[in-house]
């Protein structure tokens, strides 16, 4: 009986009669996606930020951000003055410090103070430090369209994230979120980030283009890369709090 139902399942399949669709895995898209952004063994890059308030007013900075696999961050700001020497520090285990060259010291950012926004921006400490995204959210298959695996974010009750959820435009051909978008406590649409402008640079898929607009206090913050290069080698002495405050 197995042998003539798969028979009659092949000839349904040769003649168009039926169409066969196997679910693609939410998990698995999420950790591909999630491989693809930390494939490099390390990353420098420098870049502008500009913020944009709801009256159109732009303040632009300048920055670099170095990274090493998936648990190690730099932040640095290079410019304007108010901001320079500015610096975040983002370790394993959600560790993350700030150093403030006006206070000349280190402080460790708290778990209730992770989504507060970064520096006047419209990204959380969280968000600049977030890479882990199997472990920090359930992940479900929304919708699946000829360019997008759209999935539906869950936090996860131990992540302390404050979104209610998350909705993701995963591109298929890159494995990079096209759009994502953030939805506050009360489940209203808070933020919308998008990247764009994807290069290979050094074999890896690289957006060069990123906004993130808090759609509620209409105000955006755009970050443009500039310059970005890859496996250097960098060393594990670069994401200590010692030298987070060499500038």
């Amino acid at each position: 009986m197995l042998i003539q139902v798969k028979y009659i399942i092949s000839i349904l399949i040769l003649i168009g009669g039926i169409n066969i669709v196997f679910a693609a895995d939410p998990v698995q898209i999420l950790q591909s996606l999630e491989d693809t952004l930390n494939a490099p063994q390390d990353r420098e890059a420098h870049l502008t930020m500009q913020l944009v308030d709801k009256k159109g007013d732009v303040r632009t900075r300048e920055l670099t951000i170095l990274q090493k696999g998936q648990d190690k961050r730099l932040i640095r700001f290079l410019s304007p003055a108010d901001v320079r020497g500015v610096g975040f520090l983002v370790l394993e285990d959600d560790l993350m410090y700030l150093y403030m060259p006006a206070f000349a010291k280190v402080r460790r950012i708290a778990s209730h103070v992770k989504n507060e926004t970064f520096m006047g921006t419209d990204f959380t400490y969280d968000d600049m430090a977030q890479n882990d995204y199997v472990g920090k959210y359930i992940p479900a298959l929304s919708e699946e369209t000829d360019q997008h695996y759209i999935l539906e974010l869950i936090p996860k009750p131990e992540s302390e994230i404050d979104y209610s959820r998350m909705v993701m435009w995963v591109n298929k051909e890159t494995m990079l979120p096209d759009t994502a978008e953030f939805y506050d406590r009360s489940g209203r649409l808070l933020k919308v980030m998008t990247q764009t402008d994807v290069k290979r640079i050094d074999g890896y898929l690289t957006p060069q283009h990123i906004e993130m607009e808090n759609v509620q206090d209409k105000h955006k913050t755009i970050m443009h890369l500039n310059v970005v290069v890859h496996d250097q080698n960098v060393l594990d002495k670069h994401f200590t709090q010692r030298y987070l405050k060499r500038f």
